[in-house]
């Protein structure tokens, strides 16, 4: 399963879409209830930081990574940002993994392109078969 976060720009939800998987967004308001993901999920998050990493990672993500029964499930992150940030690029995936120990499987730019949406779907399948949950891509 995957579950990612989009703001209101659409740039993740877009690269979702195009991925024709099973998906839970994440809500955009912080305020709104916290989903329980009860199994094994890769998040795909944006980034937005400040010129020095700062607010990286979404309120909204942090809120549900915070939640023990959804911290257990996730497996992996994919990132993305834009690559005018540099070294920052992607950097909620970093902190992410970080903190959750687990591996930064893929990162794109803004909402990526096909060579992405193909890249990240075989990467998918090899990362769950390994995991025993095969999916169909």
């Amino acid at each position: 399963m995957i579950v990612y976060y989009s703001s209101v720009s659409g740039n993740t939800h877009r690269f979702v879409e195009q991925l024709k998987l099973e998906a839970v967004r994440l809500p955009i308001d912080e305020n709104d209830a916290t989903p329980i993901i009860d199994q094994p999920f890769v998040l795909i998050c944006p980034t937005y930081a400040d010129g020095e990493g700062r607010g990286a990672v979404p309120k909204s993500v942090i809120k549900v990574l915070n939640q023990i029964e959804n911290r257990k499930n996730i497996k992996g992150v994919i990132a993305s940002g834009n690559r005018n940030f540099g070294e920052l690029f992607a950097q909620a995936g970093k902190i992410i993994a970080n903190k959750c120990q687990v591996p930064v499987l893929y990162r794109f730019e803004l909402s990526g392109t096909q060579h992405d949406v193909d890249a990240v779907r075989h990467g998918l399948k090899q990362f769950w078969e390994h995991h025993g949950q095969p999916i169909k891509c």
